[in-house]
C-alpha cells in the first residue's frame, strides 16, 4: 500500500493520532504535498461525505474524520505556501445575528475546508455589518456561507443577504443552510445556493467556486 493510500485510509477512519506522522513520512519520501492533499485527504473526505449523505455514518464519525484531516493539513501547510492552484479560494462562514448555534456551522466549515477552501469562521450571532466588513477585508472570497438553526432568525438571514447584495460587493456566491432553511427560502431571499447538510455544502461550494 502506498503512503498516500495509508493517509487516505487513516483520514477516512478518523485516526487523528497517526495522520500527522503518515504525512511527515510521505513528505520525507519526497512525495508532492499537493498530491498528498488531493489524493490522500480531500479524496478521503469526499468518500466520508458520501457515506454521510447515504446515512452510512453520522455526525460523530464525520467530525472525527475532519479532525484527522486537519492534523494532516497542519503538517502540510508550510509545504503548500506559495503553491499555485492548491486551494479553491476563501470561504467566509458564520451563524446569523440572533442565533448562537454553532455545531452545524462548525461541521460545514470543516467539510468545506476539507474540500480545499481556506475557511474563515466568523462565529455565531454575526451581524450584516460584520459579514460585510469581512468581505471587504477579504476581497478574494469565493463563498459566503450563512447558517441559521432557529425559525426566529430566518428573517435575520434574509436581511443579511439583502444588506450584502446592496453593499455592491462582487465575485462571490452566497450559500445558506440550517434546520429551518429550505431551497425555496434560499431562492426567495436571493441566495445562490442551499444545502441540507455539511457534505452537500462542500460539494455545492466547489461547484459554485468553479
Amino acid at each position: 500500500m502506498s503512503k498516500i493510500q495509508e493517509i487516505a485510509q487513516a483520514v477516512e477512519a478518523g485516526k487523528v493520532k497517526i495522520v500527522g506522522g503518515l504525512v511527515e513520512a510521505a513528505l520525507a519520501e519526497g512525495l508532492d504535498p499537493v498530491r498528498i492533499l488531493n489524493e490522500g485527504m480531500i479524496s478521503a473526505m469526499e468518500i466520508v461525505g458520501g457515506k454521510f449523505k447515504r446515512s452510512e455514518i453520522f455526525v460523530p464519525e464525520m467530525l472525527i474524520a475532519a479532525k484527522a484531516m486537519k492534523k494532516g493539513v497542519d503538517v502540510l501547510k508550510p509545504q503548500l505556501v506559495g503553491k499555485a492552484g492548491v486551494g479553491l479560494g476563501k470561504c467566509l462562514i458564520g451563524t446569523v445575528a440572533g442565533d448562537m448555534h454553532d455545531i452545524g456551522k462548525n461541521l460545514v466549515a470543516m467539510m468545506i475546508e476539507s474540500a480545499g477552501f481556506d475557511v474563515i469562521d466568523l462565529g455565531v450571532d454575526v451581524s450584516a455589518e460584520k459579514f460585510i466588513n469581512a468581505l471587504q477585508t477579504n476581497p478574494d472570497t469565493k463563498i459566503l456561507a450563512l447558517s441559521a438553526l432557529l425559525t426566529t432568525t430566518m428573517p435575520s438571514m434574509k436581511q443579511i443577504v439583502e444588506a450584502i447584495k446592496s453593499a455592491d460587493l462582487k465575485d462571490f456566491k452566497i450559500i445558506v443552510g440550517g434546520a429551518p432553511i429550505t431551497a425555496d427560502y434560499a431562492q426567495q431571499i436571493g441566495a445562490d445556493g442551499y444545502s441540507p447538510d455539511a457534505a452537500s455544502a462542500a460539494a455545492l461550494a466547489k461547484q459554485l467556486a468553479a
